[in-house]
């Protein structure tokens, strides 16, 4: 791979200090600094990521200065041996600096309050148990780590045609268009209504257990999804089937020659450097897999009525994560995993109708899970690039304080933010109106709550978008057909189903206003300027990235309490990412909504 080979170091050093005050110190503040601001940033508008590329940026000179104020002091503990400790064992080191975002990155998995300390560490378990089949293999290369290692280099320093200039819409819910691949570029309103075209009002539809009052749903008839809503759930049903049918197809034997090859010894340059640290025996994770899930196994038993998960519904969703955590890897090269939150949700939805918390815990412990497991295996890579040694890499401890942060900073505004995540009683262009949080809360009450079979099934409107799983199967077969019968179309090759569907997956909250900067921005860099300007791509496209998305997160931080806090707003050509004001009034004859023309 180009983009390895180029920012990939294939030297090491293994006498650089990794576990060190510095490391520890500055892990801790970072995770608690990122968990706090992307939970707190999540529920606004347009979401701000901070992500482990700003604790690249801020944590070099903090460690740099350090290196030079702490005392060389060595000494001793008792209970540690013979070992002698030092606050400051020398020069601050690339390997600490590694650990410290690796450390912190746990604080920028979630922003939205949602990310459970337990199916996080299950998602970490997961990652532990397939990280032979996904980070020792060359071919296997994550974009995003790519940019981590360029940094850490010594070598580098809503309407048809919504655009915005604004870095923050841009790379919001799609990530940086610098670090994806072209090919995966090439390939890639938010409500429930009745029947008149009204807000639906679910209120009205749920009894004291949390459960579906069939009555009162009955008056009610049957809820209806916007056309976007309804057309992105469609396609989201493809990616799921797609993702296996493809990696089937087009990886199964790599995997097979990956299983092979952990018996066989057969390894590319980086894994035989790793080969000279200790690695992390698997009953290392296995113990956090079964820990994690019997706390888990516990809630749904001790606390049934408050979760409304069955124990089986647990073991079905941890099944469902490690069945898809492999596959959903191997493909995430555009930072598109494909809807296995849909897919949990619709399983659930079929099996258990009418209980909305039940499927949001199934949710979590299937989707989430793997979400978690994907991002720590990206870790993982990241290590493996910059020759970690992998026992210093088993860092848990910031997963935990990232999930109790996100946590509590949630009860804090909800708290102290009046109306937080309800437009209707916000005031114009409030900035806390929950995009993610009201995703959450719609599918909630679509799957859980009314259930598939009263919308995707036979007692709904939208039976017929059940075919899409049929196109995903059938999809990636075609190419893989078209392939065999035309080897000499490199081409064909580059027609990737999951990521041309699983892409919608950010659809909603992400608007065509995102998509179609995104694609311009990275068609731009990743086609025209890789071709025509190679040199130059090699040496800054990465780099580019990375300032983006750092100078992104300092800036939304500055802005906010200089600005923000003291109700200043500043209105610039080409940041507004809504241009028409009418742009969600409804378009049928007869609806009347505040603000908005009467057809």
């Amino acid at each position: 791979m180009e983009e390895v080979r180029f920012n990939v170091p294939n030297s090491d050093d293994p006498s650089l200090a990794v576990w060190t005050f510095r490391m520890w110190f500055l892990g801790l503040i970072s995770v608690v600094l990122l968990s706090f601001l992307n939970t707190f940033f999540g529920y606004r508008s347009q979401p701000l990521v901070v992500s482990m590329i700003s604790v690249q940026v801020a944590t070099l000179p903090l460690g740099k200065f350090m290196a030079k104020v702490l005392p060389t002091i060595k000494f001793r503990i008792n209970g540690f041996g013979d070992r002698h400790l030092s606050l400051n064992p020398g020069p601050f080191n690339i390997k600490e600096h590694v650990l410290i975002s690796i450390f912190a990155n746990a604080g920028s998995a979630f922003g939205n309050g949602t990310a459970y300390a337990i199916e996080q560490v299950l998602g970490y378990g997961w990652a532990g148990m397939l990280r032979k089949y996904v980070v020792d293999p060359g071919h296997m290369w994550w974009p995003s780590s790519v940019v981590q290692v360029s940094l850490f280099s010594p070598e580098n320093g809503s309407g048809m045609s919504g655009l915005t200039l604004d870095w923050s819409a841009v790379a919001s819910f799609l990530g940086s268009p610098l670090v994806t691949p072209f090919f995966a570029i090439a390939n890639v309103t938010l409500d429930l209504f009745n029947s008149q075209g009204h807000f639906y009002n679910v209120s009205a539809i749920v009894n004291h257990n949390l459960q579906i009052d069939l009555q009162e749903y009955e008056k009610q008839g049957r809820a209806n999804l916007s056309v976007f809503f309804a057309i992105t759930y469609g396609i989201g049903f493809a990616p799921i089937v797609a993702t296996l049918s493809h990696v089937a197809l087009f990886n199964g034997r790599e995997i097979y020659e990956q299983i092979k090859a952990t018996r066989t010894g057969k390894e590319d340059i980086h894994t035989r450097m790793m080969k000279k640290y200790k690695d992390i025996p698997n009953c290392w994770y296995q113990v956090l897999l079964v820990a994690s899930f019997v706390l888990a196994l516990a809630l749904c038993i001790f606390m049934k009525d408050q979760v409304q998960l069955p124990w089986w519904g647990l073991i079905f969703a941890a099944a469902l994560a490690l069945i898809f955590t492999l596959p959903i890897s191997i493909i995430n090269y555009g930072h598109h995993q494909s809807g296995l939150n849909i897919i949990t949700e619709y399983v659930m939805g079929v099996i258990s109708p009418g209980k909305p918390i039940a499927n949001v815990c199934f949710k979590t412990y299937g989707y989430m899970s793997m979400t978690q497991a994907v991002s720590f295996l990206n870790d993982f890579k990241l290590g493996h690039y910059m020759k970690i040694p992998p026992r210093s890499m088993f860092l848990t401890l910031g997963t935990i304080i990232a999930g109790t942060t996100n946590i509590a900073v949630a009860w804090w505004l909800l708290d102290t933010v009046e109306n937080i995540c309800n437009p209707k009683l916000l005031p114009r262009n409030s900035p806390w109106t929950c995009p993610n949080d009201e995703l959450l809360f719609d599918a909630s009450v679509i799957w859980g709550l009314i259930g598939p079979k009263r919308i995707f099934g036979t007692l709904g409107n939208y039976g017929a978008l059940n075919w899409l799983f049929l196109v995903g199967a059938l999809g990636p077969l075609i190419v893989w057909l078209l392939q065999r019968a035309f080897p000499a179309h490199k081409w064909i090759s580059y027609i990737h189903f999951p990521v041309l569907l699983g892409s919608t997956a950010s659809m909603p909250p992400a608007t065509t206003v995102n998509f179609n900067s995104w694609i311009i921005v990275g068609i731009i860099f990743n086609y025209f300027i890789r071709k025509y300007h190679n040199n130059w791509w090699k040496r800054y496209n990465y780099i580019l990235s990375a300032a983006l998305d750092a100078g992104l997160a300092f800036m939304g931080v500055l802005i906010y309490l200089s600005l923000t806090t003291h109700n200043i707003t500043l209105h610039w050509w080409g940041a507004s990412c809504d241009h028409c004001d009418l742009a969600t009034c409804p378009t049928a004859k007869g609806i009347l909504v505040d603000g908005c023309p009467l057809h």
